[in-house]
Order: structure tokens, then C-alpha cells, then sequence
């Protein structure tokens, strides 16, 4: 398993989660072992960080992407901390083209309590390049070429208009927490089967999690997912062969201080079942 630290923001009120990845490994040492029995020993993790200047989106976006595609083309399987989400448009265009490269389909899951999908903001004239928001990424992502078909949003509770809009366009699936709540094994069932036969890419924004148990976070949506029901989730989906990466967004660690550094602990939680 290789980790990376990916300590990229770009949103309002992300500040404090470029320290995330730092702070979900010290407290992976509290971990002796995950709930499948395996041993968590930090210092035998293959363990790296993408150095990145937050005030240069241009540079961070390309440092990301060159980043995740070589790491796509020599690594079997890789955990990404951020971070805020918009680490995630990078990672994520570098695990597409890794898939052309191979001839594989892609496949996204992404677990949100937002679709993330408003219209982007365009870099200066000059560039004309996206550096997409941590709430435009996905949308970014799509228009950039990945195959809408080909992404399931899950846990979605709290949508913008333009983003209703632009889910029905590109016809993305979504799974909305009242039908995942209906039936929690069928709505597993559905995320291996939408997966099957395909690369896939998970991405998770912590605020998928009811704000109950991950209060730290920017959009603190009630009616969300408890933090047993996604280790649940995380145990099934770790089980599928041909996860190749997956991202762990949009904790902020430096807020989490006053919430007893319960957010946190959580992503080390989610991070040690998953290894």
C-alpha cells in the first residue's frame, strides 16, 4: 500500500486541511491494529507527500497531476490524504489518463454530501487553464472528458440548482442517503456492480458522515452516514480487486482541535481499515 500526502487547498473556508495528511498518520500511531486483525506499524508504511504552494494553483495542479499519473503506472494500489476536494480533479485526471495509457475503463465513486459540480472558474486570460474550487471539481472533471456514465455519487444530501441540473445532463447516477439508508446491503451490492470490470477511484469527502461524528469539516450536513455504517462500506469496498486509489478530503485538522481531534482520529480510522 502506498500513501501520499497531498496537502492542496483551494476553496473558502478549506484553510487548516493542507495539515490533514500530517496529523491523520501521528494519529494512525494510536493504532495497533485495524478491525480485520492486520498490524499498523507507521513506520513500515510506504509513505510520501507532494510538495505543493498553495498560492500557485497552476503549479499545484500540474505537480498533482504529473504526480498521481506516475505513481498510477507503478503503484498497484494508493491512499491520497488531502487536502480540501480540489486535490481531487488532478488525482483523478491522472488516474484517467493512466487508463487510456492501458486500454481500462475508468470508474468514480465518490462519497459527498455535495455533488461538487458548480461551474467552473477559469484561470486568468493569460492561461486559460481550470483550477477548479474544491465545490467545482467534479463538474471540472466531466468537462475535462471523464465519462459521466461512468461516476456514482453516494451520500448526496444538499445540492445547488445548476448542480441538479448539470447531474440530470450528464446522467450521473446518484445514490441518495434515503435510498442507501433503505437498504444498506443492496446499495453495497449496487457500488460493486457499478464498479465491475472497470479501474476504479474512490474518493472520500469526510462530510459524507453525518457532522456528529466528523464535525470538522466545511459543509457539515445533517442526516448523513454514521461512522460505524461507513467502516461497514469501507470494509466491502476494499474488497474489490481492481480498487486502484482512493482519497480521504476535506478534514481540517486545525479546527478539529476544538472537537477534541474527533474528525481526525476518524480518517485515521477509515485509513487503517483500508490499508
Amino acid at each position: 500500500m502506498f500513501i501520499v500526502k497531498v496537502p492542496g487547498i483551494n476553496g473558502k473556508g478549506t484553510e487548516g486541511c493542507e495539515s490533514a495528511g500530517e496529523a491523520i498518520i501521528n494519529e494512525l500511531r494510536e493504532i495497533h491494529a485495524n478491525e480485520q486483525g492486520k498490524i499498523v506499524d507507521v513506520d513500515m508504511l510506504d509513505l510520501e507527500e507532494i510538495h505543493l504552494d498553495n498560492g500557485n494553483l497552476e503549479l499545484t495542479n500540474k505537480l498533482i497531476y504529473e504526480n498521481s499519473l506516475k505513481i498510477f503506472e507503478t503503484k498497484i494500489k494508493t491512499i491520497f490524504l488531502g487536502g480540501d476536494h480540489s486535490i481531487s480533479y488532478s488525482l483523478v485526471r491522472g488516474f484517467f489518463e493512466h487508463c487510456k495509457n492501458s486500454e481500462r475503463e475508468p470508474c468514480l465513486i465518490v462519497f459527498d454530501s455535495r455533488p461538487n459540480c458548480m461551474p467552473v472558474t477559469k484561470g486568468t486570460e493569460k492561461h486559460n487553464q481550470i483550477f477548479p474550487a474544491h465545490e467545482e471539481w467534479l463538474r471540472a472533471l466531466v468537462e475535462s472528458g471523464f465519462p459521466s456514465e461512468n461516476v456514482l455519487l453516494v451520500g448526496v444530501r444538499n445540492s445547488d440548482l445548476e448542480e441538479i441540473n448539470f447531474l440530470r445532463e450528464k446522467r450521473i447516477r446518484v445514490i441518495s442517503m434515503n435510498q442507501f439508508m433503505e437498504d444498506l446491503e443492496d446499495s453495497c451490492d449496487i457500488i460493486m456492480e457499478f464498479s465491475n470490470g472497470k479501474e476504479l477511484y474512490l474518493s472520500i469527502d469526510i462530510s459524507v458522515i453525518d457532522p456528529a461524528f466528523a464535525p470538522a469539516t466545511v459543509y457539515r450536513e445533517p442526516g448523513g452516514l454514521t461512522s460505524r455504517e461507513f467502516i461497514y462500506l469501507i470494509h466491502r469496498i476494499n474488497l474489490i480487486k481492481n480498487l486502484r486509489g482512493i482519497d480521504i478530503v476535506e478534514i481540517n485538522a486545525a479546527e478539529d482541535k476544538k472537537f477534541g481531534g474527533i474528525t481526525v482520529k476518524l480518517g485515521a480510522k477509515i485509513l487503517s481499515e483500508l490499508l
